[in-house]
Protein backbone atom coordinates (compact mmCIF):
# COMPACT_ATOMS: atom_id res chain seq x y z
CA UNK A 1 0.00 0.00 0.00
CA UNK A 2 -0.37 2.33 -1.99
CA UNK A 3 -2.01 -0.60 -3.83
CA UNK A 4 -0.33 -1.56 -7.17
CA UNK A 5 -2.94 -1.00 -9.66
CA UNK A 6 -5.28 -4.20 -10.00
CA UNK A 7 -5.48 -4.68 -13.87
CA UNK A 8 -4.31 -3.64 -16.95
CA UNK A 9 -4.19 0.58 -17.99
CA UNK A 10 -7.29 0.88 -19.83
CA UNK A 11 -7.06 2.36 -23.28
CA UNK A 12 -8.26 5.87 -22.55
CA UNK A 13 -4.90 6.02 -20.89
CA UNK A 14 -1.15 6.25 -20.87
CA UNK A 15 1.26 5.86 -18.17
CA UNK A 16 4.46 7.28 -18.18
CA UNK A 17 7.59 6.36 -15.12
CA UNK A 18 7.30 9.05 -12.89
CA UNK A 19 10.84 8.91 -13.06
CA UNK A 20 11.29 10.52 -15.95
CA UNK A 21 8.47 12.86 -16.02
CA UNK A 22 9.04 16.30 -15.81
CA UNK A 23 9.71 18.33 -12.17
CA UNK A 24 10.43 14.59 -10.81
CA UNK A 25 13.60 15.12 -8.11
CA UNK A 26 15.94 12.12 -7.88
CA UNK A 27 14.71 11.26 -4.20
CA UNK A 28 11.03 11.49 -5.26
CA UNK A 29 12.08 8.75 -7.74
CA UNK A 30 14.06 6.86 -5.44
CA UNK A 31 11.12 6.85 -3.27
CA UNK A 32 8.53 4.82 -5.14
CA UNK A 33 11.74 2.55 -6.54
CA UNK A 34 14.56 2.00 -4.03
CA UNK A 35 12.74 3.36 -0.25
CA UNK A 36 15.71 1.52 1.37
CA UNK A 37 18.02 4.77 0.05
CA UNK A 38 16.12 7.13 2.04
CA UNK A 39 14.61 4.84 4.57
CA UNK A 40 16.84 6.82 6.98
CA UNK A 41 14.45 10.06 6.63
CA UNK A 42 10.87 8.81 7.15
CA UNK A 43 8.83 7.14 9.17
CA UNK A 44 8.17 3.66 7.53
CA UNK A 45 7.56 2.23 3.89
CA UNK A 46 4.32 2.78 3.16
CA UNK A 47 4.37 0.12 0.46
CA UNK A 48 4.86 -2.39 3.89
CA UNK A 49 1.94 -3.79 5.86
CA UNK A 50 4.05 -4.30 8.60
CA UNK A 51 4.42 -0.08 8.74
CA UNK A 52 0.56 0.22 8.51
CA UNK A 53 0.38 -1.90 11.46
CA UNK A 54 3.00 -0.44 13.56
CA UNK A 55 1.58 3.68 12.91
CA UNK A 56 -1.81 2.63 13.03
CA UNK A 57 -1.48 0.65 17.02
CA UNK A 58 0.60 3.90 17.64
CA UNK A 59 -1.92 6.32 16.75
CA UNK A 60 -4.74 4.52 18.69
CA UNK A 61 -2.31 4.22 21.61
CA UNK A 62 -1.90 7.72 22.08
CA UNK A 63 -3.65 9.75 24.39
CA UNK A 64 -6.73 12.15 22.64
CA UNK A 65 -9.91 13.81 23.36
CA UNK A 66 -12.77 14.55 21.25
CA UNK A 67 -12.14 18.57 20.75
CA UNK A 68 -10.88 18.39 16.97
CA UNK A 69 -13.84 15.98 16.04
CA UNK A 70 -15.83 19.18 17.68
CA UNK A 71 -13.79 22.06 15.92
CA UNK A 72 -13.46 20.60 12.67
CA UNK A 73 -17.65 20.00 13.26
CA UNK A 74 -18.28 23.43 14.39
CA UNK A 75 -16.61 24.32 10.71
CA UNK A 76 -18.38 22.02 8.89
CA UNK A 77 -21.88 23.50 10.42
CA UNK A 78 -20.78 27.25 9.47
CA UNK A 79 -19.84 26.12 5.75
CA UNK A 80 -23.18 23.71 5.17
CA UNK A 81 -20.79 20.63 4.15
CA UNK A 82 -22.11 18.01 2.93
CA UNK A 83 -24.01 15.19 5.36
CA UNK A 84 -20.94 12.49 4.22
CA UNK A 85 -18.06 14.97 5.14
CA UNK A 86 -20.09 15.72 8.65
CA UNK A 87 -20.41 12.17 9.39
CA UNK A 88 -16.42 11.40 8.78
CA UNK A 89 -15.76 14.18 10.78
CA UNK A 90 -17.96 12.96 13.63
CA UNK A 91 -15.55 9.52 13.42
CA UNK A 92 -12.57 11.78 14.58
CA UNK A 93 -13.91 11.39 17.85
CA UNK A 94 -13.74 7.75 17.82
CA UNK A 95 -10.56 6.70 20.06
CA UNK A 96 -10.18 4.29 17.24
CA UNK A 97 -10.06 6.36 14.69
CA UNK A 98 -7.05 7.35 12.41
CA UNK A 99 -6.46 9.81 9.49
CA UNK A 100 -5.10 9.96 5.89
CA UNK A 101 -4.02 13.89 5.94
CA UNK A 102 -3.03 16.06 2.89
CA UNK A 103 -3.04 19.56 2.09
CA UNK A 104 -2.58 22.59 -0.15
CA UNK A 105 -3.11 26.43 -0.08
CA UNK A 106 -6.23 28.28 -0.76
CA UNK A 107 -6.43 28.52 -4.40
CA UNK A 108 -8.34 30.67 -6.38
CA UNK A 109 -11.06 28.55 -7.71
CA UNK A 110 -9.81 25.91 -6.19
CA UNK A 111 -6.13 26.16 -7.21
CA UNK A 112 -4.59 23.47 -10.10
CA UNK A 113 -5.43 20.31 -11.15
CA UNK A 114 -2.98 19.16 -8.55
CA UNK A 115 -4.72 20.29 -5.60
CA UNK A 116 -7.71 18.08 -6.18
CA UNK A 117 -5.39 14.95 -6.73
CA UNK A 118 -3.98 15.48 -3.78
CA UNK A 119 -7.13 15.37 -1.64
CA UNK A 120 -8.70 11.99 -3.74
CA UNK A 121 -5.56 10.42 -3.26
CA UNK A 122 -6.27 11.00 0.57
CA UNK A 123 -10.09 9.62 0.07
CA UNK A 124 -9.21 6.32 -2.02
CA UNK A 125 -6.00 5.65 0.37
CA UNK A 126 -8.21 5.98 3.62
CA UNK A 127 -10.54 3.62 2.01
CA UNK A 128 -8.19 1.05 1.29
CA UNK A 129 -6.94 1.58 5.02
CA UNK A 130 -10.15 1.05 6.43
CA UNK A 131 -10.92 -1.84 4.06
CA UNK A 132 -7.57 -3.42 4.42
CA UNK A 133 -6.75 -3.21 8.43
CA UNK A 134 -10.32 -2.44 9.48
CA UNK A 135 -10.25 0.77 11.47
CA UNK A 136 -12.48 3.46 10.86
CA UNK A 137 -10.20 5.88 8.63
CA UNK A 138 -10.78 9.63 7.57
CA UNK A 139 -9.89 11.78 4.53
CA UNK A 140 -8.86 15.32 5.56
CA UNK A 141 -7.65 18.08 3.86
CA UNK A 142 -6.01 20.55 5.26
CA UNK A 143 -6.12 23.88 3.48
CA UNK A 144 -3.05 26.03 4.53
CA UNK A 145 -5.11 29.10 5.52
CA UNK A 146 -1.94 31.06 7.22
CA UNK A 147 0.09 30.75 3.91
CA UNK A 148 1.01 34.24 2.82
CA UNK A 149 2.07 33.72 -0.80
CA UNK A 150 -1.32 35.78 -1.88
CA UNK A 151 0.62 36.15 -5.98
CA UNK A 152 0.60 32.36 -6.22
CA UNK A 153 -3.34 31.73 -4.68
CA UNK A 154 -5.01 34.84 -6.39
CA UNK A 155 -4.63 33.43 -9.81
CA UNK A 156 -6.45 30.91 -11.96
CA UNK A 157 -5.60 29.55 -15.34
CA UNK A 158 -7.36 28.22 -17.93
CA UNK A 159 -6.99 27.05 -21.47
CA UNK A 160 -8.49 28.96 -23.92
CA UNK A 161 -10.07 28.09 -27.36
CA UNK A 162 -6.75 28.01 -28.94
CA UNK A 163 -5.16 26.19 -26.50
CA UNK A 164 -3.11 29.28 -24.74
CA UNK A 165 -3.03 29.68 -21.68
CA UNK A 166 -5.40 32.29 -20.13
CA UNK A 167 -5.01 33.89 -16.75
CA UNK A 168 -7.88 35.43 -14.09
CA UNK A 169 -6.91 37.12 -10.90
CA UNK A 170 -8.46 38.71 -8.30
CA UNK A 171 -6.81 42.38 -7.56
CA UNK A 172 -5.66 42.98 -4.25
CA UNK A 173 -4.49 46.28 -2.87
CA UNK A 174 -0.63 46.45 -1.83
CA UNK A 175 -1.64 45.94 1.36
CA UNK A 176 -1.93 42.93 1.54
CA UNK A 177 1.47 42.03 0.59
CA UNK A 178 2.56 39.84 3.62
CA UNK A 179 -0.52 39.00 5.34
CA UNK A 180 -2.07 35.17 5.51
CA UNK A 181 -4.40 34.28 3.35
CA UNK A 182 -7.19 33.85 5.75
CA UNK A 183 -7.16 37.67 6.56
CA UNK A 184 -8.04 37.96 3.00
CA UNK A 185 -11.80 38.96 2.44
CA UNK A 186 -13.52 38.86 -1.03
CA UNK A 187 -15.00 42.58 -2.32
CA UNK A 188 -17.75 42.85 -4.72
CA UNK A 189 -14.61 42.62 -7.75
CA UNK A 190 -14.86 38.95 -7.49
CA UNK A 191 -18.30 39.12 -9.33
CA UNK A 192 -16.20 40.46 -12.02
CA UNK A 193 -13.81 37.86 -11.96
CA UNK A 194 -16.80 35.17 -12.04
CA UNK A 195 -18.26 37.09 -14.91
CA UNK A 196 -14.89 36.99 -16.86
CA UNK A 197 -14.26 33.23 -16.04
CA UNK A 198 -17.79 32.01 -16.95
CA UNK A 199 -16.92 33.99 -20.61
CA UNK A 200 -13.47 32.32 -20.70
CA UNK A 201 -15.26 28.39 -19.95
CA UNK A 202 -16.17 26.96 -23.35
CA UNK A 203 -20.04 26.10 -22.60
CA UNK A 204 -20.98 22.80 -21.90
CA UNK A 205 -23.80 20.54 -19.87
CA UNK A 206 -21.93 21.46 -17.04
CA UNK A 207 -20.86 24.88 -17.75
CA UNK A 208 -24.14 26.52 -16.12
CA UNK A 209 -23.88 24.64 -12.66
CA UNK A 210 -20.23 25.11 -11.78
CA UNK A 211 -20.28 28.54 -12.66
CA UNK A 212 -23.80 28.41 -10.02
CA UNK A 213 -21.39 26.84 -7.58
CA UNK A 214 -18.59 28.65 -8.09
CA UNK A 215 -20.71 32.11 -7.39
CA UNK A 216 -22.20 30.78 -4.35
CA UNK A 217 -18.64 29.71 -2.83
CA UNK A 218 -17.09 32.81 -4.01
CA UNK A 219 -19.67 35.47 -2.94
CA UNK A 220 -18.35 38.78 -2.05
CA UNK A 221 -17.73 39.34 1.78
CA UNK A 222 -16.43 35.70 2.40
CA UNK A 223 -12.64 35.19 2.96
CA UNK A 224 -11.10 33.48 -0.01
CA UNK A 225 -10.14 30.62 2.28
CA UNK A 226 -13.61 30.12 3.90
CA UNK A 227 -14.85 29.87 -0.62
CA UNK A 228 -12.04 27.76 -1.17
CA UNK A 229 -12.85 25.14 1.60
CA UNK A 230 -16.68 25.83 0.64
CA UNK A 231 -15.81 24.59 -3.73
CA UNK A 232 -13.24 21.58 -2.17
CA UNK A 233 -16.22 20.50 0.62
CA UNK A 234 -19.02 20.58 -1.89
CA UNK A 235 -17.25 18.69 -4.79
CA UNK A 236 -15.43 16.13 -2.55
CA UNK A 237 -17.42 16.33 0.80
CA UNK A 238 -19.70 13.78 -0.91
CA UNK A 239 -16.75 11.44 -1.06
CA UNK A 240 -16.24 11.52 2.65
CA UNK A 241 -13.19 14.21 2.79
CA UNK A 242 -12.99 16.13 5.61
CA UNK A 243 -11.90 20.14 5.18
CA UNK A 244 -9.97 22.02 7.74
CA UNK A 245 -9.29 25.61 7.65
CA UNK A 246 -6.22 25.64 9.74
CA UNK A 247 -6.13 29.44 10.44
CA UNK A 248 -9.30 28.31 12.96
CA UNK A 249 -8.11 30.02 16.26
CA UNK A 250 -10.28 27.06 18.14
CA UNK A 251 -7.59 24.42 17.30
CA UNK A 252 -4.49 26.72 18.87
CA UNK A 253 -5.09 26.01 22.29
CA UNK A 254 -4.49 22.17 21.36
CA UNK A 255 -0.79 23.01 19.96
CA UNK A 256 0.33 25.72 21.98
CA UNK A 257 2.43 23.36 24.20
CA UNK A 258 4.26 22.72 20.60
CA UNK A 259 4.87 26.28 20.45
CA UNK A 260 5.63 27.01 24.17
CA UNK A 261 8.66 23.97 23.68
CA UNK A 262 9.32 26.00 20.62
CA UNK A 263 10.37 29.40 22.86
CA UNK A 264 11.93 27.54 25.37
CA UNK A 265 14.55 25.30 23.09
CA UNK A 266 14.69 27.95 20.25
CA UNK A 267 17.24 26.64 17.13
CA UNK A 268 16.74 23.15 17.98
CA UNK A 269 13.60 22.54 15.48
CA UNK A 270 16.02 24.69 12.70
CA UNK A 271 19.58 22.92 13.85
CA UNK A 272 17.80 19.46 13.06
CA UNK A 273 16.23 20.35 9.85
CA UNK A 274 19.47 21.59 8.78
CA UNK A 275 21.25 18.02 10.40
CA UNK A 276 18.71 16.11 8.10
CA UNK A 277 19.12 18.33 4.92
CA UNK A 278 23.28 17.98 5.14
CA UNK A 279 22.69 13.81 5.13
CA UNK A 280 20.11 13.83 2.59
CA UNK A 281 23.00 15.85 0.61
CA UNK A 282 25.21 13.99 1.53
CA UNK A 283 23.48 10.62 0.81
CA UNK A 284 23.01 12.61 -3.11
CA UNK A 285 19.98 14.41 -2.81
CA UNK A 286 19.02 17.51 -2.14
CA UNK A 287 17.78 19.81 1.10
CA UNK A 288 14.19 21.57 0.49
CA UNK A 289 14.60 23.72 3.48
CA UNK A 290 17.65 25.70 4.42
CA UNK A 291 17.66 27.14 7.95
CA UNK A 292 19.33 29.92 9.47
CA UNK A 293 20.97 29.19 12.67
CA UNK A 294 18.99 32.07 14.64
CA UNK A 295 15.68 30.52 13.04
CA UNK A 296 12.66 30.06 15.29
CA UNK A 297 9.95 27.66 13.48
CA UNK A 298 7.38 30.49 14.46
CA UNK A 299 5.56 33.72 12.90
CA UNK A 300 3.84 36.33 15.35
CA UNK A 301 0.61 35.90 13.65
CA UNK A 302 -0.63 39.62 13.69
CA UNK A 303 -2.22 41.71 10.09
CA UNK A 304 1.18 40.60 8.86
CA UNK A 305 2.79 37.36 9.40
CA UNK A 306 5.90 38.10 10.63
CA UNK A 307 9.11 35.45 11.30
CA UNK A 308 10.81 35.19 15.02
CA UNK A 309 14.13 34.72 15.45
CA UNK A 310 16.48 34.40 18.08
CA UNK A 311 18.35 37.68 19.19
CA UNK A 312 20.63 36.44 21.94
CA UNK A 313 18.67 35.44 24.93
CA UNK A 314 15.84 37.86 23.63
CA UNK A 315 13.40 37.46 20.29
CA UNK A 316 13.70 39.68 17.33
CA UNK A 317 10.09 39.86 15.49
CA UNK A 318 10.25 42.32 12.61
CA UNK A 319 11.32 45.91 14.04
CA UNK A 320 10.42 44.46 17.79
CA UNK A 321 12.27 42.62 20.14
CA UNK A 322 11.12 40.96 22.87
CA UNK A 323 11.52 38.44 25.82
CA UNK A 324 10.89 34.58 26.33
CA UNK A 325 9.00 36.06 29.39
CA UNK A 326 6.83 38.07 27.13
CA UNK A 327 6.04 36.00 24.36
CA UNK A 328 5.07 33.01 26.70
CA UNK A 329 2.70 35.12 28.31
CA UNK A 330 1.21 36.54 24.74
CA UNK A 331 0.88 32.63 23.77
CA UNK A 332 -1.03 32.51 26.92
CA UNK A 333 -3.24 35.02 27.13
CA UNK A 334 -3.88 34.75 23.24
CA UNK A 335 -2.75 31.15 21.44
CA UNK A 336 -3.55 32.39 17.90
CA UNK A 337 -0.90 34.44 18.40
CA UNK A 338 1.77 32.14 16.75
CA UNK A 339 1.96 30.20 14.27
CA UNK A 340 3.98 27.20 12.59
CA UNK A 341 6.92 28.05 9.63
CA UNK A 342 6.54 24.89 7.35
CA UNK A 343 8.90 22.74 9.27
CA UNK A 344 6.55 23.28 12.71
CA UNK A 345 3.46 22.99 10.33
CA UNK A 346 3.64 19.55 9.25
CA UNK A 347 3.72 18.25 13.48
CA UNK A 348 1.34 20.97 14.24
CA UNK A 349 -0.88 18.76 11.54
CA UNK A 350 -0.14 15.23 13.39
CA UNK A 351 -0.53 16.89 17.13
CA UNK A 352 -4.17 17.74 16.05
CA UNK A 353 -4.94 14.74 13.92
CA UNK A 354 -4.28 10.87 14.56
CA UNK A 355 -2.54 11.07 11.25
CA UNK A 356 -0.70 7.51 10.02
CA UNK A 357 0.03 8.79 6.57
CA UNK A 358 0.26 12.14 4.83
CA UNK A 359 -0.52 12.63 1.25
CA UNK A 360 2.46 14.43 -0.59
CA UNK A 361 3.20 16.23 -3.57
CA UNK A 362 6.85 15.41 -4.90
CA UNK A 363 8.43 18.28 -4.03
CA UNK A 364 7.07 18.23 -0.44
CA UNK A 365 8.42 14.98 0.32
CA UNK A 366 11.96 16.43 0.27
CA UNK A 367 11.26 18.85 3.15
CA UNK A 368 9.50 16.08 4.79
CA UNK A 369 12.76 14.34 4.71
CA UNK A 370 14.41 16.98 6.73
CA UNK A 371 11.58 16.14 9.98
CA UNK A 372 12.03 13.30 11.05
CA UNK A 373 14.35 14.37 13.94
CA UNK A 374 11.68 17.16 14.39
CA UNK A 375 8.80 14.96 15.10
CA UNK A 376 10.76 13.27 17.52
CA UNK A 377 11.78 16.28 19.19
CA UNK A 378 8.24 17.21 19.62
CA UNK A 379 7.16 13.65 20.68
CA UNK A 380 4.45 13.31 17.64
CA UNK A 381 4.66 10.40 15.87
CA UNK A 382 5.53 10.71 12.28
CA UNK A 383 3.54 9.67 10.15
CA UNK A 384 4.22 7.49 6.49
CA UNK A 385 4.53 9.32 3.55
CA UNK A 386 2.33 8.50 0.10
CA UNK A 387 3.14 9.94 -2.81
CA UNK A 388 -0.39 11.44 -4.69
CA UNK A 389 -1.31 10.04 -7.81
CA UNK A 390 0.01 12.64 -10.68
CA UNK A 391 -2.26 13.11 -14.08
CA UNK A 392 -2.86 14.99 -16.81
CA UNK A 393 -6.42 15.09 -18.48
CA UNK A 394 -6.73 15.23 -22.17
CA UNK A 395 -8.91 14.94 -25.25
CA UNK A 396 -9.07 11.24 -26.47
CA UNK A 397 -7.54 12.26 -30.29
CA UNK A 398 -3.91 13.34 -27.72
CA UNK A 399 -4.28 9.64 -26.81
CA UNK A 400 -4.41 8.36 -29.94
CA UNK A 401 -1.58 10.32 -31.22
CA UNK A 402 0.65 9.46 -28.14
CA UNK A 403 -0.21 5.60 -28.77
CA UNK A 404 -0.30 5.83 -32.80
CA UNK A 405 3.35 7.59 -33.24
CA UNK A 406 4.49 6.29 -29.97
CA UNK A 407 5.59 9.65 -28.64
CA UNK A 408 7.38 9.72 -25.26
CA UNK A 409 5.03 11.78 -23.08
CA UNK A 410 7.64 13.45 -21.01
CA UNK A 411 9.39 15.22 -23.95
CA UNK A 412 6.56 17.18 -24.88
CA UNK A 413 7.73 19.68 -22.44
CA UNK A 414 10.74 21.13 -24.83
CA UNK A 415 9.36 24.17 -26.10
CA UNK A 416 11.37 24.21 -28.98
CA UNK A 417 10.57 21.74 -32.69
CA UNK A 418 13.41 19.13 -32.38
CA UNK A 419 10.91 16.64 -30.82
CA UNK A 420 8.30 17.54 -33.57
CA UNK A 421 11.27 17.39 -36.36
CA UNK A 422 12.31 14.43 -34.85
CA UNK A 423 8.61 12.74 -34.87
CA UNK A 424 8.50 14.04 -39.15
CA UNK A 425 11.66 13.03 -39.85
CA UNK A 426 10.49 8.91 -39.19
CA UNK A 427 7.33 10.02 -41.43
CA UNK A 428 9.74 10.39 -44.61
CA UNK A 429 9.00 7.43 -47.37
CA UNK A 430 11.67 5.19 -46.57
CA UNK A 431 13.71 5.36 -49.96
CA UNK A 432 13.98 8.80 -49.30
CA UNK A 433 15.35 8.26 -45.91
CA UNK A 434 17.82 5.39 -47.28
CA UNK A 435 18.90 7.83 -50.01
CA UNK A 436 20.17 10.78 -47.37
CA UNK A 437 21.59 7.78 -45.25
CA UNK A 438 23.57 6.26 -48.74
CA UNK A 439 24.53 9.45 -49.53
CA UNK A 440 25.87 10.78 -46.41
CA UNK A 441 27.78 7.41 -46.08
CA UNK A 442 29.44 7.14 -49.67
CA UNK A 443 30.23 10.84 -49.18
CA UNK A 444 32.45 10.19 -45.83
CA UNK A 445 33.91 6.82 -47.73
CA UNK A 446 34.56 8.98 -50.79
CA UNK A 447 36.32 12.23 -49.14
CA UNK A 448 37.75 9.51 -47.07
CA UNK A 449 39.47 7.87 -50.51
CA UNK A 450 39.91 11.48 -51.78
CA UNK A 451 41.83 12.62 -48.55
CA UNK A 452 44.78 10.03 -48.93
CA UNK A 453 45.20 10.34 -52.25
CA UNK A 454 46.13 13.93 -52.04
CA UNK A 455 47.96 13.35 -49.58
CA UNK A 456 50.59 11.45 -51.86
CA UNK A 457 50.65 15.08 -53.70
CA UNK A 458 50.77 17.45 -50.97
CA UNK A 459 50.15 16.30 -47.16
CA UNK A 460 48.79 19.51 -46.38
CA UNK A 461 45.91 19.27 -47.94
CA UNK A 462 44.62 16.44 -45.84
CA UNK A 463 43.38 19.13 -43.68
CA UNK A 464 41.53 20.84 -46.74
CA UNK A 465 40.15 17.33 -47.44
CA UNK A 466 38.45 17.33 -44.49
CA UNK A 467 37.17 21.29 -44.03
CA UNK A 468 35.41 20.08 -47.63
CA UNK A 469 33.82 17.10 -46.01
CA UNK A 470 32.51 19.68 -43.29
CA UNK A 471 31.19 21.88 -45.65
CA UNK A 472 29.46 19.04 -47.56
CA UNK A 473 28.08 17.45 -44.48
CA UNK A 474 26.78 20.61 -43.52
CA UNK A 475 24.74 21.31 -47.25
CA UNK A 476 23.49 17.74 -46.83
CA UNK A 477 22.53 18.22 -43.25
CA UNK A 478 20.89 21.56 -44.55
CA UNK A 479 19.42 19.56 -47.71
CA UNK A 480 18.13 17.34 -45.12
CA UNK A 481 16.26 20.23 -43.03
CA UNK A 482 15.00 21.23 -46.13
CA UNK A 483 13.53 17.81 -46.72
CA UNK A 484 12.22 18.52 -42.67
CA UNK A 485 10.69 21.26 -44.00
CA UNK A 486 8.58 20.12 -46.85
CA UNK A 487 7.36 17.37 -44.81
CA UNK A 488 5.94 19.61 -41.97
CA UNK A 489 4.20 21.32 -44.74
CA UNK A 490 2.72 18.25 -46.51
CA UNK A 491 2.08 16.74 -42.77
CA UNK A 492 -0.03 20.15 -41.56
CA UNK A 493 -2.46 17.00 -39.45
CA UNK A 494 0.10 16.31 -37.95
CA UNK A 495 1.77 19.19 -36.83
CA UNK A 496 -1.90 20.18 -35.52
CA UNK A 497 -2.10 16.99 -33.46
CA UNK A 498 1.38 17.48 -31.94
CA UNK A 499 0.81 20.89 -30.82
CA UNK A 500 -2.54 19.90 -29.56
CA UNK A 501 -1.02 17.09 -27.51
CA UNK A 502 2.05 19.10 -26.82
CA UNK A 503 -0.44 22.29 -25.40
CA UNK A 504 -2.53 20.08 -23.43
CA UNK A 505 0.24 18.12 -21.10
CA UNK A 506 2.64 21.10 -20.85
CA UNK A 507 0.57 24.37 -21.28
CA UNK A 508 4.25 26.98 -21.10
CA UNK A 509 6.41 24.45 -21.07
CA UNK A 510 4.80 23.44 -17.49
CA UNK A 511 3.46 19.75 -16.68
CA UNK A 512 -0.62 20.52 -16.57
CA UNK A 513 -1.60 19.45 -13.42
CA UNK A 514 0.58 22.48 -11.94
CA UNK A 515 -0.40 25.11 -14.27
CA UNK A 516 -4.49 24.50 -15.45
CA UNK A 517 -7.17 24.77 -12.91
CA UNK A 518 -9.46 21.92 -11.60
CA UNK A 519 -13.07 23.73 -13.01
CA UNK A 520 -11.35 23.72 -16.76
CA UNK A 521 -11.45 19.70 -16.34
CA UNK A 522 -14.47 19.87 -14.29
CA UNK A 523 -16.22 22.20 -16.91
CA UNK A 524 -15.61 19.82 -19.70
CA UNK A 525 -16.25 16.45 -18.05
CA UNK A 526 -18.29 16.84 -15.03
CA UNK A 527 -18.76 14.73 -12.12
CA UNK A 528 -17.49 11.62 -14.71
CA UNK A 529 -13.63 13.29 -14.05
CA UNK A 530 -13.88 12.90 -10.11
CA UNK A 531 -15.50 9.25 -10.73
CA UNK A 532 -12.54 8.27 -13.04
CA UNK A 533 -10.16 9.52 -10.37
CA UNK A 534 -11.65 8.13 -7.57
CA UNK A 535 -12.33 4.82 -8.62
CA UNK A 536 -10.19 4.05 -11.58
CA UNK A 537 -8.08 0.89 -10.17
CA UNK A 538 -5.01 1.69 -12.55
CA UNK A 539 -3.92 4.73 -11.44
CA UNK A 540 -1.17 4.05 -9.14
CA UNK A 541 1.32 6.35 -7.74
CA UNK A 542 4.35 4.61 -9.66
CA UNK A 543 3.26 6.51 -12.88
CA UNK A 544 2.32 9.87 -13.92
CA UNK A 545 -1.09 8.74 -16.09
CA UNK A 546 -2.21 11.02 -18.71
CA UNK A 547 -6.12 9.85 -18.87
CA UNK A 548 -9.11 10.81 -21.00
CA UNK A 549 -12.56 10.85 -19.73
Amino acid sequence: MPAEPTSSPLPSSVAVDIAGFRGIKRLAAAYGRRYSAVAPFFAGDPSSDDAWDAIIATRQAAPRGDRIAEIVMAQQRARSAPAEASEAAARLADPQAVAIVTGQQAGLFGGPLYTILKAISAIRLARQVGARHGVPTVAVFWVDAEDHDLDEIRACHLLDVDQDVATLALSLPPTSAGKPAATVQLGPDINDVLDALAAALPPTDFTDTLTASLRHAYAPGRRLVDAFAIWLEQLLGPLGLVVFDASDPAAKPLVAPLFERELNQPGVTASLARAAGERLEHAGFHAQVETHPESVALFLMTERRVPVRRDGDRFAIGDETVGRDELLRRLHDNPASLGPNVLLRPVVQDQLFPTVCYVAGPNELAYLAQLKDVYAHFDVPMPLIAPRMTVSVVDAAVIKFIRRHSVAVETLHRQDDSVLNALLGAQFPETVDQALQATEAALRDHMRDLSVAVATVDPTLTGAAESTLGRMERDLQNFRNKVVQAAKRRDETLRRQFTRAQTQLFPSGTPQERRVASLFFLNRYGPALIDRLATDPTLDTAHHWVISV
